[in-house]
Order: C-alpha cells, then sequence, then structure tokens
C-alpha cells in the first residue's frame, strides 16, 4: 500500500485565533535568543554566520496576538497520508504542522500528540502552538506561518503513491519553500523531501530547522551521534559543552535539568545525522536526513517550577509533558545561511520508530548506547537506502500538483505577478490574490497606492516595493508605506521624513504611532510619550466618526494604549498613562496585559497595596512571550515597595521581601536563573 491522501477533519479543544494586530510590527521584539556571552571557541562558520542578517523586526508580517484562552470544540481541516504501517495527520490551515504520526503495527503514537490547541506567543509574530512536527523557516525562531494556511496538494509520488505536497511564500524573507510527504509502499518511515529557493538576484541568508515534539517522562533519553554540544540558555550565553553531561549530571535525560534549555549537538562531518527520543524500554522515534540538514538539536523545558508551568500553559494541565528534537541547516538555531542567488536548498528527511536494548539506551556508556541506536537505525532505514529516496525523489520536486486541497496566502502570486516567476512544483496562482493583495496590485499595475487614510492593513516593504512607492506620488496611504519600507531598510531618517509627509496628508494614528516609535528607539522618551498619546487621540477621534469604518479603529485604539502606557511610564507620566487605562473599553482577550499595566501604573504612584490587589485576584496574560520576566518583575517591585514602606530599597529590603512574598506559582514563568546559579 503506497502512500494514499485523504480529507478529514480533527475536533478539538481550541481558542480562536482572533485577529492580527492592527499596528505595524515595527521593533525586533526582546529576542530571548540574543547572545550576550559566547565561547571564544566559536567555529569561525557559526561566529560569522550568527552575526549575518539579524531581523530588525518582523515587517512586513504583522503581530498574531488577538487570541485569548477560552476553549471549545473546534473541528480543524486536516489531510492523512496513509499506508499499511503509518498514519500521520497534517494540518494544512496551521503551518502544515504534522500533528499525528501513528505506527499501525505497535499502535504506538511516535510524537507529542497535543490534546488541545492552544496558541501562545512563540512565534516571531506571535501565534504558536505545541506539538507534532513543525516547518520553521524565516529567522530564528519559530516561523510566521505557524498559525497560517500554507497551499496543498495531491502529487505523484516516486513510488507511484502520492505525496503531499505542502508549500508557500515565506514572507520575512521572501523564499518560496515546499514540503513534500509521503510514505513508500511497506515503510515504517514518513519521508519528507524539502527545497527552499531564492529566485532574487542577491543572496539571501536562510534559516531552517525541523522541530518534533516527543513525549518525555523521567526515563527519556535523547541520543545523537556526538561526544559535544553547544548549549544556549535563557542567561544568553552560549559555549562548549561535554555530552552527555559533566559534572554527575547526564543532560541527554531531558528531566535531569532544572531549567529550559537548548543542546545543539557537534556531529562530526561524515557522520551520520541523527537524532532520537527513546523511553524506559528503548522504544521511541528516531528523525535522519541527508546531509544538507545538518545541526541536532534537543530542547528541553526542565524540571524547574517555571519549565513545569509553561507546559501547563501550552497543553492541557495534568497531561505528560514533552521535549523536542530537531533538525537544521546550520548548527545552531542562531545561524542563517547564505543562499546564493537563483540557487536552491534540498534535502530529505525521514521521520519513524526505533527499537533499541534498553539496557544498553540506558547504560553509563555513552559511545555504546549511541553506537546501539546507530546500528539499529542502520537495520530499519540504511544511510543509502535515505540517499537513495532524495535522489528518487527530486525529479519529482518539479510534478506540477494534481488536484489542490488547501489553499494558502496570495503573496506568493502577487510576487509571482510583479517578478514574472516560473516556479515549476509550486504554483502560485492569481486565483489565491485576495483583498490583502488588491491595493498592491493597483500600485503594481497603475504606479499608485490607493488613496485615502491609512486604515490597518498588511504592508510591502521589499526593494522592488520600496522603488514603487518612492515611485508614486505623494499621499497619505503612499508615504506611510513608504516610511515601513525605509524602516524596514534600516533608513530611519528617511522613514520619520515620510511618516511626517502622511502627516501633512492627514494620514492620522499610524504614522504617528511610527513616529512614537521612532522617537523611543533614539532615546527620546519623553517626545515618544507625546507622539504616543497623539496617536491615541486620533484613533478614537477616528473609531468615533459615523459609518462601518469606525469598526476598523476600534481594535487599533487598544493596540496603541497597550503601546502608549509603558512609554508614558518610563517618561514619569503616571496620571496621563491611569487616564488612558481608565477610558479604555474591555479590551478583550488582552484584559490580562491590562491588568499587568493597571498594577504597573498603581505602582509607579505610589500604591503598591492596590497593585498588589490586581495580583491577589489572579490575572492570566495570553500573549505573555517566550523567555518573558514581566509578572515576575512587576511581583517583586510591589513587594519591595510593601516592606520598605516608604524608606529606600535596599538589599536587605529586597532579601525580606523575597522571603515574606514569594512568587506565586501562576505568575512563574521564568526560563532562567535568577540571583546566580547555573542552568547548564
Amino acid at each position: 500500500m503506497a502512500t494514499r491522501v485523504r480529507r478529514t477533519t480533527l475536533t478539538l479543544p481550541a481558542a480562536p485565533l482572533g485577529p492580527d494586530n492592527p499596528l505595524p510590527a515595527l521593533r525586533g521584539g526582546r529576542d530571548p535568543h540574543r547572545i550576550e556571552t559566547r565561547d571564544t571557541r566559536l567555529p569561525a562558520d557559526m561566529a560569522r554566520q550568527i552575526d549575518s542578517a539579524p531581523l530588525r523586526s518582523i515587517l512586513p508580517t504583522r503581530m498574531r496576538d488577538g487570541y485569548g484562552r477560552t476553549r471549545r470544540p473546534t473541528g480543524l481541516d486536516a489531510l492523512v497520508i496513509e499506508n499499511d504501517r503509518l498514519r500521520a495527520i497534517v494540518l494544512p490551515g496551521l503551518g502544515g504542522r504534522v500533528y499525528s504520526l501513528h505506527h499501525k503495527p505497535t499502535g504506538r503514537e511516535l510524537l507529542y500528540r497535543n490534546p488541545v490547541w492552544q496558541p501562545a506567543a512563540f512565534a516571531l509574530n506571535g501565534a504558536w502552538f505545541s506539538g507534532g512536527i513543525e516547518w520553521n523557516i524565516g529567522a530564528t525562531g519559530h516561523t510566521t506561518l505557524s498559525c497560517s494556511p500554507l497551499h496543498a496538494a495531491r502529487v505523484p509520488a516516486p513510488d507511484g503513491g502520492e505525496m503531499l505536497r505542502l508549500w508557500e511564500w515565506e514572507r520575512l524573507r521572501d523564499l518560496p519553500f515546499q514540503v513534500d510527504l509521503w510514505l513508500p509502499d511497506g515503510s515504517d518511515f514518513l519521508h519528507v523531501g524539502v527545497r527552499i529557493r531564492n529566485p532574487h538576484h542577491h543572496t539571501v541568508p536562510v534559516y531552517w530547522w525541523s522541530n518534533t515534539a516527543v513525549p518525555e517522562d523521567e526515563r527519556t533519553r535523547v541520543l545523537a551521534p556526538a561526544e559535544e554540544a553547544w548549549h544556549f540558555g535563557y542567561e544568553r550565553c552560549l559555549r562548549r559543552v561535554p555530552v552527555p553531561g559533566a559534572g554527575g549530571i547526564d543532560r541527554t535525560y531531558p528531566l535531569r535539568s532544572e531549567f529550559p534549555a537548548d543542546y545543539f549537538y557537534e556531529v562530526p562531518d561524515g557522520a551520520r545525522r541523527w537524532i532520537t527520543s527513546l523511553d524506559t524500554d528503548g522504544r521511541g522515534l528516531v528523525q535522519t536526513s541527508t546531509d544538507t540538514l545538518r545541526g541536532r538539536k534537543l530542547f528541553l523545558w526542565g524540571a524547574g517550577r517555571a519549565g513545569r508551568r509553561w507546559q501547563k500553559w501550552l497543553t492541557e494541565p495534568g497531561t505528560g509533558g514533552y521535549a523536542e528534537i530537531q533538525a537544521g541547516l546550520a548548527r545552531t538555531q542562531l545561524e542563517q545561511v547564505p543562499l546564493d542567488a537563483g540557487g536552491e536548498f534540498t534535502w530529505l528527511e525521514a521521520y519513524g520508530p526505533l527499537d533499541a536494548d534498553a539496557a544498553t539506551v540506558h547504560g553509563t556508556d555513552w559511545g555504546a548506547a549511541r553506537h546501539e541506536v546507530a546500528a539499529r537505525l542502520e537495520a530499519a532505514l540504511p544511510r543509502a537506502d535515505v540517499d537513495a529516496a532524495y535522489a528518487a525523489w527530486l525529479p519529482y520536486a518539479d510534478q506540477e500538483p494534481k488536484e489542490s486541497l488547501a489553499t494558502g496566502s496570495g503573496w506568493g502570486a502577487l510576487e509571482a505577478a510583479r517578478a514574472g516567476l516560473e516556479l515549476p512544483g509550486t504554483p502560485f496562482d492569481a486565483a489565491a490574490l485576495g483583498p490583502e493583495q488588491d491595493p498592491w496590485l493597483t500600485l503594481l499595475r497603475t504606479g499608485d497606492l490607493p488613496a485615502g487614510r491609512p486604515v490597518p492593513g498588511p504592508a510591502l516593504v521589499g526593494p522592488a516595493w520600496r522603488d514603487l512607492l518612492e515611485s508614486a506620488p505623494s499621499g497619505a496611504a503612499t508615504d506611510y508605506h513608504l516610511g515601513l519600507a525605509q524602516w524596514h531598510a534600516g533608513d530611519r531618517a528617511q522613514a520619520v521624513r515620510s511618516w511626517e509627509r502622511a502627516l501633512g496628508h492627514g494620514a492620522g494614528a499610524l504614522p504617528l504611532y511610527c513616529l512614537a516609535v521612532a522617537e523611543a528607539e533614539a532615546g527620546e522618551t519623553g517626545r515618544a510619550a507625546d507622539r504616543g498619546l497623539q496617536a491615541c487621540d486620533e484613533a478614537a477621534r477616528a473609531a468615533a466618526e459615523p459609518g462601518p469604518g469606525a469598526r476598523d479603529w476600534r481594535p487599533v485604539c487598544v493596540a496603541l494604549v497597550r503601546e502608549a502606557v509603558p512609554v508614558l511610564l518610563a517618561a514619569g507620566r503616571t496620571d496621563e498613562a491611569a487616564r488612558l487605562l481608565a477610558d479604555l473599553p474591555r479590551p478583550g482577550p488582552a484584559d490580562g496585559r491590562f491588568r499587568l499595566l493597571t498594577a504597573q501604573v498603581l505602582l509607579a504612584q505610589g500604591q503598591p497595596a492596590a497593585a498588589r490587589e490586581i495580583f491577589d485576584a489572579g490575572f492570566e496574560i495570553a500573549t505573555l512571550r517566550e523567555g518573558e520576566e514581566a509578572p515576575a518583575d512587576t511581583w517583586f517591585a510591589i513587594a519591595e515597595r510593601l516592606v520598605a514602606g516608604g524608606g529606600p530599597v535596599t538589599e536587605q529590603v529586597r532579601a525580606e521581601a523575597r522571603s515574606r512574598h514569594p512568587l506565586p506559582e501562576r505568575y512563574e514563568y521564568r526560563m532562567r536563573p535568577v540571583e546566580g546559579g547555573s542552568a547548564v
């Protein structure tokens, strides 16, 4: 039985995704993967690739932060790939995630299968969810496509069966990619062919990591063919460490670490590339690939209170936890790999069950454990067979889809229209174009962006679009979007001038917000606060105008207040911050963030007891970011003021505050050691 592909519906308790944030994503955000301390022995290529092409922002994409945490049974479109040995369930509307991989002969689920669908703020643009196998492209972190639809279709497979093809246009780097999935007749391994193409006339930095969530317990062990790894923790230090561990602690068991951490394994050149997670009986999932997919990584949450809290946050309390085994183009996820103009990266991955001798796998001889896994993998799926499957797949990568199964975005079709691109195997048809692309089609065809005051909507910031905007007649929308393109390119002075021109055309709140961000980035806190207040007032006026257009501005008001309050606090203007919060209508799923802001305003006004009452009443921040420490920092700042009374906050006061007011578990999300200690 070769691969067959069919449709189904997967019903899960799910939180609605909600609308995107209406404000342009000008800031890069506080990157939890930023390195502040690095090992001086970094290989030259690693050091070069770590420092290359950092994102200044996530433009042209927008933040996805409109979700909450109220879940209801929801039907999700799914595609089933099946042969007589395996059944894979894929979610084309959610980044093409492989939700389940079921091994029929043993009845085993090989992946961590999340019992709920709960967005959380881990993707580069916010919404992400845990579990299964995800395809990460773009830049360091989870892809902006985590919760977005991909194009999907049936395609002929090399063995005469069917492949499921997923493809899309990745907007951060402006690259098309495809993922082909099939199950050869009689195979215990899901085959995955991946291609990333660079259709441009310049080199593009590329990032790719395939992330697989696997079940974990105290006897779960992750193995890879390495004796060293690069450890990265949320204290932002990258250093070389021995594998399986040091100081008597074996870090290949995820629950033997306290804090979340990454271990990027140093797989020797020429060695077969694989990684596996095995249970107490030596059974589990193995992933292997052709050599282009160089890196292997273990991500663990650890056994500490924060790691356990995050696990509950991302899934259903009371269910088992998970770790991630990952594979990427570079040694570490902190790197970007250059792809030459007109070039492509291609490789093949395979995922399947592995059974190894439990005593050897869990023995104290790391070399013996590795060799046992390598031998079992070679018996189950020889390395030569993976190379042969890759060679057989390559001619099929250009096969045109037979039947469409799902539709992604229209951005690839827009780029194909602009550049006249022909990309065999991954058609970006004009039928996919929609309302988001309409203004840009008008610019492309007429040289003029539709007139009118900018309203919330997507942007385009690539060099070709910037050229078109610079040639278009000046106007509110044109100058606003030109400023975004200039900001994205790092030309901040020109961006400010464009946004000021947009104001001259009556553009209103959005250019004011952009100017507030520019002032804040330049260290002009007072001017940034002024601009932020003006933006809030302009949006409030637009929202109050008669007509259906007012609806577009109401979420803008909420988003602007959320951005303005921290700037006002930084400028010492607490009463104005309090007024903005008091005038705000109930903001919905983002309410927890406003509860935290209210507590911070009360603390700044000298009311720590009132601020403490907000924490005691309880709140949840649905959009809490990976590595965010604001709830804990605010809690301890309140505690210090309560202990100090009207006096100074000394080190003795800080110590007493932590002793008398320990952080409640519901606010514990810190992913690194505090007050000294090591996360390794």
